[in-house]
């Protein structure tokens, strides 16, 4: 419960991968809320600008260098947010999107792919977990992508790893909602908006593809996070698993 004079939450969000965009959108949702938000991400130093920005909000934010690949380092990140408060939201925001053609896949590259977005969110589950279920009380949140619904040409290692998280969120959700927990997969069926996709697309289209692009047309990251707060907040009897989220112009 948020304290009703200062607004904040004896309670923590988790954001694993809170990344400049999305991830960053999620933490500073969550913290508006009252949240205390643990961030990590493997270079902390990117952390700073965001746990400035929050800080500067009034909100409460503990940054952390994760590298959530290794086992060790996932437990001590979510042991260390359930210490502080109890461990409600935990989002699981690690991408890893990487296009080749099959026949020039490394072995190196489709481990470290499905390391990063399937067997890291199955740490993040299975630890978020082990905190929330004595409480019998919280929200487990995959990022997810279309290449976990259909794999594409050049995807073979991004879409394996988000078909491997898709069935791991699955499994989690089956196990644990009737145990108070609400597990959800969110497929995010568009380029987000961001200096780093408008780029692509003029190298792709040109200068006349960037400036035709209508509001709206690209998914605003505080639009996604506005959405996992969303999920959040569902009633018990009405959860949403997996829910497709895409912009009005995105073909599908």
């Amino acid at each position: 419960m948020a304290n009703e004079e200062t607004g904040q939450r004896n309670a923590t969000a988790a954001i694993i991968g809170a990344g400049d965009f999305i991830g960053a959108a999620i933490a500073k949702r969550f913290a508006a809320e009252g949240y205390t938000v643990f961030i990590g991400r493997r270079q902390a130093e990117k952390l700073e600008p965001l746990r400035q920005e929050i800080e500067a909000a009034g909100g409460r934010v503990v940054a952390r260098s994760l590298d959530a690949r290794d086992e060790e380092q996932m437990v001590a990140f979510l042991a260390e947010a359930e210490a502080h408060a109890p461990l409600e939201v935990c989002v699981f925001n690690i991408g890893a999107n990487v296009n080749f053609p099959l026949v020039e896949t490394t072995a190196r590259v489709f481990r470290k792919v499905w390391e990063m977005a399937c067997f890291a969110g199955f740490l993040a589950g299975r630890e978020a977990a082990r905190h929330m279920l004595a409480r019998g009380k919280g929200s487990i949140f995959f990022t997810g992508a279309t290449a976990g619904l259909r794999g594409g040409t050049g995807y073979a290692a991004f879409a394996s790893a988000k078909f491997g998280l898709r069935a791991v969120a699955q499994s989690a959700a089956r196990e644990l909602g009737p145990q108070g927990i609400h597990v959800a997969h969110l497929v995010i069926d568009a380029g987000v908006d961001t200096a780093w996709v408008r780029e692509r697309i003029r190298e792709r289209a040109g200068d006349a593809a960037v400036d035709s692009i209508q509001p709206g047309q690209l998914m605003r990251p505080e639009a996604v996070a506005e959405t996992y707060w969303a999920l959040h907040q569902q009633p018990i009897d009405a959860w949403t698993f997996e829910q497709e989220i895409r912009p009005f112009g995105e073909k599908w």
